[in-house]
């Protein structure tokens, strides 16, 4: 069954029932519904790429989400979701593991589903003018920015915390604490990424403390994920047993962290005080809660999707916002006396 032969059992062009499928207003309520029963008796799904290739603009914004694992993420996707769905706009969604390319993810989804903006929900620090050429459309990095890069800030947009100016207040908030010995656990110190920007943040804060950096209290997991975390805290017990804090760069490594803690007989926060960053929920249920700076989620998704519309429908250009955390204090940072 094609558009053809439903404009002949309705006795109207071929024209009114495009109309009538993409939901134009200059139909008459009679012939609307009669376009409908026909579509709805015969079963009919309109040929949505076909149509895509002819339509001048669509209403469709894509977000690409690099990093399949994060749990941060998920709140951040739920408000772009529905700030995308108030403002009239239409979501892509697309996934791709943390080592994959964002931008060539991007350029494609671009393509194929004739986009108008495009967000990108993590991604890497230091892209160059080259890399981002590709992109056809605005867009808008989502808890990141190019911090590593060679981008002017004219030419892009940016929604995120400042990675290094948060980790910085997590360990000047146990050095006030009276905690000298602070363990530190991350990804890795070179990604050129959040983990980099918050083991500077960590360094800045020993450093404007008079507290001596100690590099064996650095331990790298090498993966953003919890079993990584889990073992890497291990790693630094069975090597030091004298930190008295951790300053975790995430809340679902801080709870792996935690769980490893108490694996190998240790107290939190008796033993040893954690505070991580991120806020996520899995993180308010441990046992004590973890202390953590939490990223205001709802506010990155919104302010994201807000800034890509207003570059899209010509009102703004480009722009950044830089957002701040909240501590939550939980019950896992006690004071070293």
């Amino acid at each position: 069954m094609t558009i053809k032969d439903i404009a002949e059992r309705c006795g109207v062009s071929v024209s009114t029932v495009s109309r009538v499928l993409n939901d134009h207003p200059d139909v008459s309520d009679a012939v609307r519904e009669k376009v409908m029963k026909v579509v709805q008796e015969v079963h009919y799904v309109p040929n949505n790429s076909a149509r895509d290739l002819v339509k001048p603009q669509s209403n469709t914004i894509g977000l690409v989400v690099r990093g399949i694992g994060n749990p941060f993420f998920s709140q951040v996707i739920h408000s772009i979701e529905k700030a995308t769905r108030e403002a009239g706009y239409t979501l892509v969604f697309h996934q791709i593991p943390s080592g994959e390319d964002e931008i060539a993810a991007g350029a494609s989804l671009v393509q194929s589903k004739k986009l108008r903006g495009l967000i990108l929900l993590g991604g890497c620090f230091d892209y160059s003018r080259e890399q981002i050429a590709v992109l056809k459309v605005p867009y808008v990095c989502c808890t990141y920015s190019n911090s590593f890069g060679g981008l002017k800030e004219g030419t892009y947009s940016s929604v995120t915390i400042n990675d290094q100016k948060e980790a910085y207040r997590a360990v000047e908030l146990l050095i006030r604490q009276g905690h000298k010995k602070i363990a530190l656990l991350l990804d890795s110190k070179q990604d050129r990424s959040i983990s980099e920007l918050r083991y500077k943040g960590y360094r800045q804060a020993l450093a404007d403390y008079d507290i001596f950096f100690d590099e064996e209290l650095v331990e790298e997991t090498g993966k953003f994920d919890m079993e990584s975390a889990y073992e890497a805290m291990r790693r630094l017990i069975w090597r030091r047993d004298d930190f008295t804090a951790a300053f975790v760069i995430a809340d679902s490594m801080a709870v792996a962290a935690m769980k490893a803690l108490a694996d190998e007989g240790w107290h939190v926060p008796e033993d040893c005080s954690v505070i991580a960053i991120d806020g996520i929920q899995m993180s308010a249920y441990t046992v004590p809660t973890l202390t953590t700076l939490v990223q205001p989620s709802e506010e990155l998704g919104t302010d994201s999707v807000r800034i890509l519309l207003d570059m899209v429908e010509n009102k703004a250009g480009n722009c950044h916002m830089e957002l701040e955390t909240s501590l939550r204090e939980g019950g896992t940072v006690l004071q070293n006396k």
